[in-house]
């Protein structure tokens, strides 16, 4: 995704931890004080439902800063051949 000036900065990060062999994957959602409340709304709201990401965890930092962690699970197909 390209970043443009006052948009949101997308962040994927991966990992697992889980002993089966399962992982979660995570999306990290930055937006700036200037954007507003509607906007950074709609891009999460857009994220879950097409991305299928699910809210895990919100911040709000000093000077405004908006931080929002998505998560969706990592699915591994198993070989029937």
């Amino acid at each position: 995704m390209a970043h443009q000036q006052g948009a949101s900065a997308l962040t994927a990060h991966y990992t697992e931890h889980q002993a089966n062999g399962t992982g979660w994957e995570y999306l990290v959602v930055t937006c700036q004080p200037r954007e507003s409340l509607a906007e950074v709304r709609r891009k999460v709201i857009d994220a879950a439902e097409y991305g299928r990401w699910e809210l895990r965890r919100s911040a709000l930092y000093t000077g405004g800063v908006r931080k929002y962690w998505l998560r969706r699970r990592i699915m591994r197909v198993a070989k029937t051949l």
